[in-house]
């Protein structure tokens, strides 16, 4: 199904039935993606004495409880509140949905011991008023992206010219493939998260940034209509699921 969409007074056309789903699946599995050191998740049956809640143990219904973080469990967004002193929702923060959106792909830079985005990098492939949102999708992108452990592995990150760049070019939406647009070990400084959010001078209360996504190869870089999705927890981020549609010519 064809649908005509005005975003930003822009008005262009979408296939509906064609999504492009760029979450990755939560599971109790020990390949479930994970990070910040944290074991997998748990998705157990309730128990009360002899009675499981589980059909095929003789239960009406299945009935699980699931335990997981949302930061370090796989695609989720967060708010400003995941930086500040004071508490923000991300429930609260994110009021609208969809949004125009960019896919670019990067190769990250050495420096040093690290390998970083920069300024430059995102300069070449995105400029002010482009779209709302952008999608990095880094390189190399195997779909071992879908199981990775990144605890102890100083994933590539986000440099915080980048992402004050990105703040300056209106962008509202940060969407990245890794467990943080920041350093995995860097004494709690989070530069990126803080020039992004502009905080504590003047916080973009309703921008947001989404970690831990896959961008799949057949995925061209190019514009689309971006549909992020979160469940209504009241945290300072919550697992997500963005979805796109091809923006038609």
């Amino acid at each position: 199904m064809r649908a005509k969409v005005q975003i930003d007074h822009k008005e262009f056309t979408v296939n509906l039935n064609l999504p492009i789903d760029i979450s990755l699946t939560l599971s109790a599995e020990k390949n479930n993606p994970s990070a910040w050191y944290v074991d997998a998740p748990k998705i157990q049956p309730v128990k009360d004495g002899d009675w499981d809640a589980k059909v095929s143990e003789g239960a009406s219904v299945n009935f699980n409880n699931i335990y997981f973080n949302p930061h370090a469990h796989g695609t989720h967004t967060e708010c400003v509140g995941h930086i500040s002193k004071e508490f923000y929702s991300i429930n609260d923060c994110l009021k609208q949905f969809f949004f125009t959106a960019k896919i670019i792909t990067l190769t990250p830079e050495t420096l040093g011991k690290d390998l970083v985005f920069s300024k430059k990098q995102i300069e070449l492939k995105f400029r002010q008023g482009e779209a709302q949102a952008i999608i990095i999708r880094t390189l190399p992108n195997s779909e071992a992206k879908k199981n990775r452990q990144y605890s102890h592995t100083n994933w590539p990150y986000l440099l915080e010219e980048a992402a004050e760049y990105l703040k300056e070019c209106g962008v509202e939406h940060l969407l990245i493939d890794l467990p943080s647009v920041d350093k995995e070990k860097d004494d709690g400084k989070l530069l990126a998260h803080h020039a992004f959010w502009n905080y504590p001078e003047n916080t973009r209360f309703s921008a947001t940034i989404t970690e831990m996504i896959y961008v799949p190869e057949n995925v061209a870089d190019g514009n689309y209509l971006l549909n992020l999705q979160i469940a209504s927890f009241q945290n300072d981020a919550s697992p997500s699921k963005p979805v796109l549609y091809k923006i038609e010519p």
